[in-house]
């Protein structure tokens, strides 16, 4: 699993099934982008965030979860601003930070295991039409699984391109951040080949 996404806790948000809290991450997500008030986004905005302290989380974490996300919360407040007024931006901005806190606070509160294991019962169903939940799950997990590689890579990149002097070209850390990326995904898919690959199909 991901180190330093699931926090252990006793809270009820933490009891809670994983497909509860699945589900209640889609109707958020889907309800906040039909409300067209600011207002009432940024009071269920005011809600999620009452819940991290009460499922232990402090400030610290709440801003872990913000800060990658900062500026780019800040271009599109700026964009909408450009574009039609500051409400439009807060608008936008109190959506999007809604969502974030809240699927942060899922997988806070949810193991990655106990997850997978909801999403492969909810494709059940599917499997008639040829879809393999456990493939499926083994994508996503193992997808999880290299979010902070990628990030100890680009650090490493940006490292090491610091040293020769290249630190201030944008290529310079795009594109074997690319292909390293890109060598991790080939690696992921025959994982998942070989996972899915059954010898009594092959003895037959």
């Amino acid at each position: 699993m991901i180190a330093g996404l699931y926090i252990d806790g006793t809270s009820p948000l933490h009891r809670a099934g994983a497909g509860i809290k699945i589900l209640a991450m889609i109707a958020l997500g889907t309800g906040v982008f039909l409300i067209p008030d600011w207002p009432v986004v940024t009071v269920i905005l005011a809600t999620v965030l009452a819940f991290y302290p009460l499922c232990g989380f402090g400030p610290s974490v709440i801003w872990a979860q913000v800060k990658p996300i900062f500026w780019l919360l800040s271009i599109f407040f700026a964009v909408q601003l450009w574009l039609n007024d500051w409400q439009a931006g807060l608008l936008v901005v109190t959506r999007i930070a809604a969502i974030v806190l809240f699927a942060s606070l899922v997988t806070l509160t949810t193991k990655t295991s106990a997850m997978l294991a909801s999403l492969e019962r909810a494709m059940g169903p599917l499997r008639p039409l040829g879809v393999n939940p456990e493939k499926v799950s083994l994508a996503i997990s193992m997808v999880l699984r290299f979010i902070p590689v990628i990030a100890t890579v680009a650090s490493e990149i940006r490292d090491a391109q610091r040293a020769r002097g290249l630190d201030k070209s944008i290529l310079a850390m795009v594109v074997p951040l690319i292909i390293r990326t890109l060598k991790m995904a080939d690696d992921v898919a025959d994982a998942i080949e070989a996972r899915s690959f059954d010898p009594d199909e092959t003895a037959s």
